[in-house]
This record gives C-alpha cells, sequence and structure tokens, in this order.
C-alpha cells in the first residue's frame, strides 16, 4: 500500500529541562539557534499485511549502497519466519527473502533485530529462532543477506552443552574496527542462561568472549556500540548490583567492566530495566533510556560520561495522561541538529495509548512530536533512521490495517517524519586509519568533484550517485566531510575518526 495519510503537526508539547543548558548559552553567544518547536510532517508509508511481513520490531532500519532503507520483520511473508525489506525512494516495498524457507527454519525465523550494513556492501543479522534444531524452535542464528536478497546462515547457536555460546539473540550486531561483528544473546552462557558477548568473523568464525553472571548484569537485550577508545558499550536489561540493570564496557578480547548499576538511587529516579542501547552524541557523552522507572514509573532518558557518572535528563509521563509517552523501548540517535530522537512504547494520544515519536534538544526542551493512533501505527519499538536525505524512518509493531492476515490488531506500519533538515553524508564506518578505504553514503554524487576529511583533500571514486570510496588522505585528522556535488557541498552528520 502507498502514502495513505499524511499529517501536518501545528503544535508541539514542550517541556523544558536544564540538560545542556550550558552548551545552549554558547549556540546563542555564536549566533546558532536550535528551535524549540521546528515545523514537521509524519507520513504513513505503508502497511504491512502480513504476505509483506508482519510485527516489524526492535531493530533499527538501514540505508544501502543504493540508497535504498532496509529492514526485517519478525513475522508474516510466505512461509510465516519473517522477512527482510527494501523501501525505496519511491515508496515501494520489496521482500528480499522470506525466512523459515526450508523445513524446520535452518535459516531461522523472527528476524526481530534489524541490519547492520558492513564495509562489504551486504547486510549482517540475526534471527531469534530458528537455526540447526538443538533446542526445540531453535536457539536463532546470525546471517548475511546480500542487497540482492541472497541469504547465508553464518552461524546457529546452542551446539555447545548448555548453551554455553549463547541462546536468542534478541539485538542486532555491531561491525567494529577489526571487521568483526559483535552482538549479545538474551539467554545461554556458563552462568545459569543470563546471556553472552560473542563475537563472529564474516567467514562464521565464532567465539563467546563474556557469559553474564547476575552480578555483571543478565539477559543483555540491545546491540552494542563501538566508542573511539576500540572498547564496546552495551547495557542489560536486568540483574547487577541492585537487580535492575547494568551499563558495561567489554573490550574485544572479553574483559568486561560495570560502568553502572541502574536503581542506585532512593525509589529508582535512576531508571530501571534499561532495555534499549546507547548512543554516543557529539559531545562524547554516552546516552540512553531506561523503560521503567524514574519519577513517574515510566522510564528515563539519562546521560552518562566516560567516568560512569549517570544523570538522568527526563522522566516519562510527566504530564496528564501521559501525553509525552512512556516506556521507551529503542535506542536513542542524534539527528543532523544535535537533538536526540526516539520512540515511546505507551502514551500519546490518551484514546490510543499507541505511543510515541519524540524529540529532546540540546536546550533541554522536550517534544512530542507524533501521537499513534492504530490508523497510522501502534507501538513503535523499534529505533529510528535518519536517512542521508535528512528525513526519519521507522516502524510500528501493530496497527495500520487491523484485517491483515487475520492478525487483528495491524501488521504493523512503515512511516517517515520529516523536520525540514537538510540532506547530508555519512558512513558506513565513521572511523580508519591514513590510507584505508571509507566507504560514504549520500545522494547527488554523480559529478562529485572533490572530498575533504577535515579539510584535507582526498582521493575518491564515485560508484554510483548514492555511494563513493575515498581514500583517507595522509595528514588528516578527525573531522567532519565535505563532498562537493554539482548542487552543492554536504557535510557529514557526524565526524570522521582518524585513527593512529
Amino acid at each position: 500500500m502507498n502514502v495513505v495519510s499524511q499529517f501536518r503537526l501545528g503544535e508541539c508539547l514542550v517541556i523544558r529541562q536544564s540538560f545542556w543548558k550550558n552548551i545552549g548559552a554558547l549556540l546563542v553567544l555564536l549566533g546558532l539557534t536550535i528551535p524549540s518547536c521546528p515545523a514537521q510532517s509524519f507520513t504513513k508509508l505503508l502497511d504491512f499485511e502480513g504476505p509483506n511481513g508482519a510485527d516489524p520490531s526492535y531493530g533499527q532500519l538501514a540505508q544501502a549502497r543504493d540508497g535504498h532503507i532496509y529492514g526485517t520483520a519478525g513475522g508474516g511473508g510466505k512461509d510465516e519466519g519473517g522477512t527482510v525489506f527494501a523501501l525505496t525512494p519511491q515508496g515501494k516495498l520489496t521482500t528480499l527473502y522470506n525466512f523459515c524457507a526450508q523445513r524446520y527454519c535452518p535459516d531461522g525465523s523472527g528476524a526481530n533485530q534489524g541490519l547492520v550494513l558492513a564495509i562489504d556492501g551486504n547486510f549482517y543479522g540475526t534471527t531469534n529462532y530458528g537455526g540447526i534444531d538443538t533446542c526445540g524452535a531453535g536457539c536463532g542464528t546470525i546471517f548475511k543477506v546480500t542487497p540482492r536478497g541472497d541469504l547465508t546462515t553464518l552461524y546457529s547457536f546452542c551446539p555447545q552443552r548448555f548453551c554455553a555460546d549463547g541462546q536468542q539473540p534478541v539485538a542486532g550486531l555491531v561491525q567494529a574496527a577489526d571487521g568483526n561483528f559483535y552482538g549479545t544473546t538474551f539467554y545461554g552462557g556458563s552462568f545459569g542462561s543470563k546471556g553472552v558477548v560473542f563475537k563472529i568473523a564474516t567467514d562464521g568464525t565464532f567465539a563467546t568472549l563474556h557469559s553474564f553472571n547476575i552480578v555483571d548484569g543478565c539477559y543483555p537485550a540491545s546491540s552494542l556500540i563501538q566508542l573511539t577508545d576500540g572498547n564496546l558499550y552495551g547495557t542489560t536489561e536486568s540483574c547487577g548490583a541492585y537487580g535492575y540493570g547494568t551499563i558495561f564496557k567489554i573490550t574485544p578480547e572479553g574483559h568486561l567492566t560495570t560502568l553502572y548499576n541502574f536503581c542506585a538511587q532512593p525509589n529508582c529516579t535512576d531508571g530501571i530495566y534499561p532495555v534499549a542501547g546507547l548512543v554516543q552524541a557529539a559531545d562524547g557523552n554516552l546516552y540512553g533510556t531506561t523503560f521503567n522507572g524514574g519519577a513517574s514509573s515510566y522510564g528515563t532518558i539519562f546521560r552518562m560520561t566516560s567516568r560512569g557518572i549517570l544523570t538522568t535528563l527526563y522522566d516519562f509521563c510527566s504530564q496528564p495522561n501521559c501525553a509525552d509517552g512512556g516506556w521507551p523501548p529503542s535506542a536513542l540517535i542524534e539527528g543532523t541538529d544535535h537533538a536526540l530522537y526516539g520512540t515511546t512504547f505507551n502514551g500519546g494520544d490518551p484514546s490510543c495509548n499507541c505511543g510515541t515519536l519524540f524529540r529532546f534538544s540540546a536546550d533541554g526542551t522536550f517534544t512530542t512530536l507524533h501521537s499513534f493512533d492504530w490508523n497510522d501505527g501502534a507501538y513503535p519499538v523499534n529505533g529510528l533512521l535518519q536517512s542521508t536525505s535528512g528525513s526519519f524512518y521507522g516502524t510500528s509493531f501493530a496497527g495500520g490495517d487491523l484485517n491483515c492476515g487475520g492478525f487483528g490488531d495491524g501488521c504493523g506500519t512503515l512511516f517517515g517524519l520529516d523536520m525540514g533538515l537538510a540532506p547530508f553524508v555519512t558512513f558506513i564506518r565513521s572511523f580508519g586509519r591514513p590510507g584505508q578505504i571509507a566507504g560514504i553514503l549520500g545522494q547527488g554524487f554523480t559529478g562529485a568533484s572533490a572530498v575533504s576529511f577535515d579539510g584535507t583533500f582526498a582521493k575518491f571514486k564515485v560508484r554510483s550517485d548514492t555511494f563513493l570510496a575515498a581514500t583517507v588522505p595522509l595528514g588528516a585528522t578527525t573531522g567532519y566531510v565535505t563532498v562537493t556535488t554539482p548542487t552543492g557541498t554536504l557535510t557529514s552528520n557526524k565526524k570522521f575518526v582518524v585513527l593512529p
């Protein structure tokens, strides 16, 4: 189904906090402003209808070299095992792969976790179930899928006794600087099935790096991120010192350090159950959400410094009828306006309580951007993607066509959010050494005349109108990358980190 409905939002719900007030003052001195209530439009792009997928959830969408948006649905499809799909800029959805295409689902089923675009141009991801059947319905898989839909299963979980290698990877993957992929499983491991951190190479070579043991957390449900220090950071849903989840750091070799234990403050005002992952913002700090806890027990937005000092920035459901939303289930992202964007599972329109989209700006302004109403979707449990066009994309777990495939509550929707932000370029991987190739995504690259890494010009080759390969130049320093095209200069949404 093509574009079904579009809404111009004339009012914003605005709650001011003291977050980043010093940065906000600096922006004023520099003559820069961040609008407290920017113009925006929400568009439902399509309904999932069962055969083309159902219940897209948890994992973020991904932009590929061809400029299309790729993602996964946990259910529906030809064999009811979920799908991999692609969305063109014109709004056409194509199903690339149907999971559970083989008897007993050795190729996996329940791909709830989204995809990550790797430097080889392919996508990598996980399924919650399926694989070589060693634990009933299967313990999950790790797979590679090409943009054409050719899928290869790289690993099936639980071949080891008591699933010491992990079981049910409910989170997606991250490709680190060493070229390997890192991820977590919700169950399995060597200490009472509390989950693991693992590493896998592109050839399928697998290693369990750490088994959670209650003291250092349990049940990791979110994707890891790698920071410029080379370490990986993530959250566990529960356990830890107070039983309500942790933030941890782990080296590529497997040494884990717990950085924060939630519910450390009286009445758990710092939040509990951090089911979502983390994001590192331009200021260098980590930001995230908790699903519960806080002043209203509907979750929080927090900031954590590199030293592990956590500050609660916002309490959800602090407005009447939870108009600002509650229970944030997904990782935040930082937009090109340096605001944080995210979703809530609950709250919003009181006639539905189907969740919201929100913006949390650098000056501490909280804005409810959209309240879902079943027709345009319900329960947006995945994170948002900002494409290089400047617009945001996401999915809802339910809602939309309520008659789809006999589900009754809708199979979910795919939507766009236009905040009026300008096009930009981004990287497949945002760090590299001089002489290495950096893949750059964007648009309008045909006829590009220059690529610069923080002012140092680089050799490059345009592969298509939406993808180019640039060589990190000698003498380059960490900073923003620019691409000069026939219609203007595009700047990257984040700094490219030049490694020594």
